[in-house]
């Protein structure tokens, strides 16, 4: 797909699936903004030529200024995750932190809602949710809960946006920053994490980015969620 001329912006793109999805549209040709929380990425993402804002999706009015200095859009990639996720067994959860994860949906609302009007008619929205949004396992009562949500209201919101298009994205276990650990206890508990999958092994952010890319490029796919997790929801 080639998308020259076409203006994108990534909420989260300095790092992960967001970053790796900046990428992939600018080799393609497309002019991208990306923003973000840390001045760290926000500096190393302009070295790589990407126009970079910072910016909280948890901020409407930040978010709103922004839109509007940016003018029409063609795409808008939501990958933000808001703040930190819960995990652990839901009985002993701290439902703050419970809470807390759904930040990741209220950016991504707000950006619908916010940047929506800014895009073409022609263009595209993807949001990010996660395979155990339709197959968690034991501990991850919040992910599921979470990415069950945006799921929901990509399906909800699509005939409203008409003929705009938004879609998700569901990756599976993917090998980026958000993964905490280093060293060999990481690498372990992704090993374990995906050995039951058809494809046992862990993802990499391109190969994320790229389901990202034929969502936006695809003018005959709208409401719908694409799996990139390797069999997760056959294990």
């Amino acid at each position: 797909m080639e998308f020259n001329d076409k203006r994108a912006v990534i909420l989260g793109g300095t790092s992960g699936i967001g970053l790796a999805t900046a990428l992939r549209l600018q080799r393609h040709g497309a002019q991208v903004v990306v923003a973000g929380r840390s001045e760290d990425k926000l500096a190393a993402a302009r070295e790589r030529g990407l126009e970079a804002h910072r910016l909280d999706v948890l901020d409407r009015a930040a978010m709103a200024n922004l839109f509007a200095t940016l003018g029409t859009i063609d795409m808008l990639v939501a990958a933000a995750t808001g703040g930190g996720r819960a995990l652990g067994p839901f009985l002993s959860m701290d439902l703050d932190a419970y809470q807390g994860s759904f930040r990741k949906l209220w950016g991504y609302t707000n950006a619908v809602q916010i940047g929506a009007p800014h895009v073409a008619d022609d263009g595209a929205i993807v949001l990010i949710s996660g395979a155990p949004a339709r197959r968690p396992r034991p501990g991850q009562a919040a992910l599921a809960s979470v990415g069950g949500a945006i799921e929901a209201f990509v399906r909800a919101v699509a005939p409203e946006l008409a003929p705009k298009r938004i879609n998700v994205v569901s990756p599976g276990v993917i090998d980026t920053p958000l993964i905490a650990g280093s060293g060999d206890e990481r690498h372990e508990r992704l090993v374990k994490a995906t050995a039951n999958n058809p494809i046992p092994r862990v993802g990499t952010a391109a190969e994320a980015a790229d389901a990202v890319v034929f969502a936006l490029g695809n003018t005959f796919v709208t409401g719908t969620t694409i799996d990139v997790d390797g069999g997760w929801l056959l294990a």
